[in-house]
């Protein structure tokens, strides 16, 4: 078998296949991935693979790698100028032979493949071997999904002295990719979108929405696979707030994003890369078409991006890599002038609204009801979701519920939006009346380290590198608490752990995290998200945002406001997991599981997270069930306390709001 021996990683190198990760979207699982798949599609026609076999994505270039025996590849993606060294000239010192991108090239035994620095336009290069690289999968695909770390080769980039084992190859011959096939790679993209889910008038204005197809935007050296970073004109908002789900009006009650969605988180927008979260709470006007994705890998930093809106039953889907890869597809014909809307409808029994949205030409965002927290409208999106498991949409391929919303993904080429919106409106006559919903509902008891250190290390770092003068900076308890009208920081820590969270959403900013909320309408503390968003979380802290609390399932970005930190919620690959845990589906917790929380010090959760992580940790689960009936009852024996709850903390709220606008924090 042969052997390649990675002699430099350059910048970042992984092994990455397409389409990659599938079906785990809606427990937070991305689905990784080539960034710019159409080059390493194309690469692995060149040496006679299936063009999804697994290759190597190289960023900026400077990869070079070792053969030990004979094999064919092929370099692709950005421009480079490749070398190949053979093994007698490496002996002799001689420099290395240039070989051409686009073409299958054999490697002798002990040949050296080099890769220099890109320093033209584009931003990855690929190399598909004869046979691919031959990695273990995890959960489906061999891709590499570094933040999370798994996949690929041990779940992390490339270092110097690793070796890779290359698979049997196919029967397929090798051929030169012709000039028409090469994607066109600048400095300055057009990039085609669709309209949706989120546009005018309900969220930006008319003039906003014409403002960012008019704009020219310039991308940030801060983006990676997660997303690209754009810097351009500020969005023209057509609310002053998102309500319950937080006080700048970028926020949501959280639902599924689309890869390519253009997410404005608060001001800042950032295109959604292969290795971005599944749901979040910000505004997406619009999501850039399937066709058009691969432009996200290879945006550099200084590059201008200009959005094109097509019709979406106009934009090609499914087709082949080797069919016209080049051509962007941004024929700009005014898109479908529906603000993203594909429809409006009512539930059968005529009691609540629903909203169709478009995302992208292979998403269908399905909305319950009013933009509230209401359980009643989780519950119909889960029956939703529940009838579409056991009776799926043709091309049906994740299915992401949201706090109040579903979002159905389908395989572009295998069905289409327009009729993926009829078989869901069928589908909705068939669904039980809402109050019915008795479903499986364990109680969680889980260890919470009240403002522990590695939250307040976090604040630091955001007012050391991102902003100093936020309202909720430093100290993020004190900001619940006068968002609140709370009296103490203590009053803030009786809420959190005497409430019951009901966990609404997986996902949330990745492999498991819940998004939920308190099952009492009192505990519900509200708060606004980081605007800018942190650039570094701890694993599993535990914050607020809008009115919900979540678990970051891993290390990364974040914005909710910290209350503490606990134990895991995702299992590393341990080979025995914890109990709690499963070795196919490591994530802990489920749709509707009650979460409830007992303190602990800092040092015990560094004890316990080490048992987690070791195989050794307990997890207090309960089975039990949960009646929507039952609750609303229980809200309706409370309702003059729950109301006289809410207007305090609305007064509150308001009194913080106004602060900001004279003081201009706002607005920062």
């Amino acid at each position: 078998m042969t052997r390649l021996e990675i002699l430099a990683p350059g910048l970042i190198t992984t092994v990455q296949d397409w389409p990659a990760r599938i079906g785990y979207w809606g427990v937070g699982v991305p689905p990784s991935g080539a960034m710019d798949d159409q080059s390493l599609r194309l690469a692995n026609i060149a040496v006679g693979n299936p063009e999804g076999a697994a290759g190597l994505e190289c960023t900026r270039g400077g990869l070079r790698l070792r053969a030990d025996g004979p094999v064919t590849v092929c370099v692709g993606g950005a421009h480079v100028r490749p070398t190949v060294t053979t093994g007698a000239e490496n002996g002799g010192g001689a420099g290395g032979q240039p070989v051409a991108q686009w073409k299958p090239v054999t490697l002798e035994a002990g040949s050296v493949l080099d890769i220099p620095v890109i320093d033209g336009p584009g931003m990855r290069v690929y190399v598909a071997v004869r046979g691919g690289i031959d990695v273990e999968q995890y959960l489906g695909s061999s891709s590499t999904f570094t933040l999370g770390r798994f996949g690929g080769h041990e779940g992390r980039a490339l270092a110097a002295g690793d070796t890779l084992e290359v698979g049997e190859a196919g029967t397929a011959e090798p051929r030169r990719i012709l000039a028409d096939e090469i994607p066109a790679i600048g400095h300055h993209w057009h990039v085609a979108v669709a309209e949706g889910p989120h546009g005018a008038p309900e969220f930006l204005t008319r003039a906003g929405m014409d403002e960012l197809y008019a704009a020219t935007y310039t991308v940030h050296f801060n983006s990676d696979r997660t997303g690209v970073r754009l810097e351009g004109p500020r969005p023209k908002w057509a609310r002053p707030d998102g309500g319950e789900a937080g006080l700048h009006p970028s926020n949501l009650h959280d639902n599924a994003y689309s890869v390519g969605a253009l997410d404005f988180t608060g001001d800042t927008p950032i295109l959604l890369g292969p290795d971005g979260p599944s749901l979040g709470g910000f505004v997406c006007p619009v999501t850039v078409v399937s066709s058009d994705r691969w432009k996200l890998g290879q945006l550099a930093p200084g590059d201008t991006v200009r959005f094109v809106r097509v019709r979406v039953d106009s934009v090609p889907g499914g087709a082949g890599a080797a069919r016209g890869a080049g051509r962007s597809y941004v024929l700009g014909d005014g898109g479908d002038r529906d603000d993203g809307v594909l429809g409006r409808g009512h539930t059968a029994d005529g009691l609540t609204e629903i909203t169709y949205r478009r995302g992208g030409d292979d998403n269908v965002l399905v909305e319950y009801g009013r933009m509230e927290l209401d359980l009643e409208l989780r519950a119909r999106a889960h029956a939703l979701y529940l009838h579409l498991l056991s009776n799926p949409v043709p091309g049906q391929q994740d299915l992401t519920p949201g706090i109040r919303s579903l979002q159905v993904k389908i395989t572009p080429g295998r069905s289409t939006v327009t009729s993926t919106l009829a078989a869901l409106r069928e589908a909705e006559t068939a669904l039980p009346a809402a109050e019915s919903l008795v479903v499986p509902s364990r109680r969680v008891r889980l260890p919470l380290s009240w403002d522990d250190p590695a939250t307040r290390e976090a604040i630091e770092r955001y007012m050391y590198g991102v902003r100093d003068d936020a309202p909720w900076c430093p100290w993020n308890i004190e900001f619940i608490r006068r968002m609140n009208g709370l009296e103490t920081a203590d009053d803030v820590y009786r809420t959190v752990f005497d409430a019951e969270y009901m966990v609404l959403g997986l996902g949330d900013v990745y492999l498991g995290a819940p998004v939920a909320t308190p099952l009492d309408p009192r505990h519900r503390l509200v708060t606004t998200k980081y605007n800018p968003a942190r650039t570094w979380t701890a694993e599993n802290s535990v914050g607020i945002g809008g009115a919900y609390l979540c678990i970051y399932g891993m290390e990364g970005p974040g914005g909710y406001q910290f209350v503490g930190r606990t134990t895991q919620v995702w299992n590393h690959r341990h080979p025995e997991p914890a109990p709690g845990f499963d070795a196919e589906h490591p994530w802990l917790l489920r749709h509707f599981d009650r979460i409830s929380w007992y303190p602990v010090t800092s040092e015990e959760l560094t004890d316990l997270r080490a048992d987690t992580a070791a195989g050794r940790g307990r997890v207090d689960i309960t089975d039990d069930t949960f009646s929507l009936a039952e609750h609303n009852a229980f809200c309706e024996r409370e309702a003059e306390s729950i109301a006289s709850a809410r207007r305090r903390m609305e007064h509150a709220r308001s009194e913080e709001f106004a602060r900001w606008a004279a003081s201009g924090e706002l607005s920062a």
